[in-house]
């Protein structure tokens, strides 16, 4: 099987490798986060032209980086660029990864953007994070808010070389933005454990309790989002809300679909399931006949499946016919699915 995910990541790399623009870009050079998501797959692999693929969308990204400390494209026109957080966050966890002291200033400017993307106040929206800086509309999600605690966390170690005043999260209010999201017992056995998507929404839609109570519905990418949310949130996974969460997740196991959404969102989903059970730390699924599924290997068979043939090219990749999220752009569900396969073989 490792010989296989090899194999399939090495044939996505390539297929990648040929999508790469001029300018070291690729998929909609409006948002640096799509290439930086690519350039995340080459970090962790291996192509002949790898030094040269990683320059040029390495000169990409940080020409996006703006006084604020942002890294983005300032656009007013929809699709051409913005988004400010979740392409600074997706963005400065690529720099970080890439391990280069050179990059320091940028992460270190590109935490305080992040940090001051916090909403703060007492309503629901408090202590989330949205696509961009608050200001006056006050719009958060769930999405982002993993995106910014991951960023955050994950670059700790270059905060504690600042000179100065110390720039982080008010992680207590961002725990208590997450757990809002998360349906609790009295939602129903259903739902209770999992997540949606921000306050007052669910992209799964509504139910009703018996009681006639109306409940946001809990679906499966989300529900992991909420997981690794917590555990990047320094949330013990003894805690709770971890292993509601998790419990949520074995009940409703699936490969077959996004649970609650189908074929909508399903390369995110595999993509964030294998980051969120990797923290977690359960190799194993439990299920009712006591026997257990080796969630890794179960994942990358699914993934090696669902790899396509380029008829010009004959080179492989991945995609979604199914295009809500974005996933109608080989590039982005090639990412997706690259750096899953990656964290599998990396944890075999």
């Amino acid at each position: 099987l490792a010989a296989k995910i090899d194999a399939a990541i090495t044939n996505g790399l390539y297929w990648l490798a040929a999508q790469q623009k001029e300018d070291g870009s690729w998929s909609n050079r409006g948002f640096p986060a799509l290439t930086a998501l690519p350039l995340q797959c080459f970090i962790g692999g291996d192509h002949p032209r790898k030094k040269a693929i990683m320059e040029k969308g390495l000169k990409f990204i940080l020409s996006h980086v703006q006084k604020d400390g942002g890294i983005y494209r300032s656009s007013i026109i929809p699709g051409r660029g913005g988004l400010g957080n979740y392409n600074t966050s997706v963005c400065m966890t690529t720099l970080h990864a890439l391990g280069d002291p050179a990059h320091k200033p940028v992460i270190l400017n590109a935490r305080q953007y992040v940090a001051d993307s916090q909403l703060t106040g007492d309503d629901t929206n408090a202590g989330g994070f949205g696509y961009g800086q608050g200001g006056w509309r006050r719009s958060t999600d769930l999405m982002n808010t993993l995106h910014s605690v991951e960023a955050m966390r994950m670059t700790q170690d270059v905060e504690d070389q600042r000179q100065g005043k110390r720039v982080d999260l008010n992680w207590e209010k961002a725990v208590k933005y997450i757990e809002q999201l998360q349906n609790k017992p009295e939602a129903g056995t259903n739902e209770a454990g999992g997540f949606f998507y921000k306050p007052g929404y669910s992209s799964a839609g509504t139910t009703n309790t018996p009681q006639g109570v109306v409940v946001f519905r809990s679906y499966g990418s989300i529900t992991y989002v909420g997981l690794l949310a917590l555990v990047y949130s320094n949330v013990p996974k003894t805690d709770p809300r971890v292993l509601s969460t998790y419990d949520w997740a074995v009940r409703h196991w699936s490969l077959e679909e996004n649970p609650g959404l189908g074929n909508e969102g399903m390369y995110f989903f595999y993509h964030v399931l294998s980051r969120a059970l990797t923290s977690f730390g359960q190799p194993v699924i439990p299920r009712k006949d006591g026997a257990g599924i080796n969630w890794k290997a179960a994942l990358a068979e699914k993934l090696i499946s669902l790899q396509k043939v380029d008829k010009e090219s004959g080179l492989k990749y991945w995609i979604n016919e199914t295009g809500r999220y974005w996933e109608n752009d080989p590039v982005l569900v090639t990412s997706y699915t690259i750096i899953a396969l990656e964290s599998i073989l990396k944890q075999k």
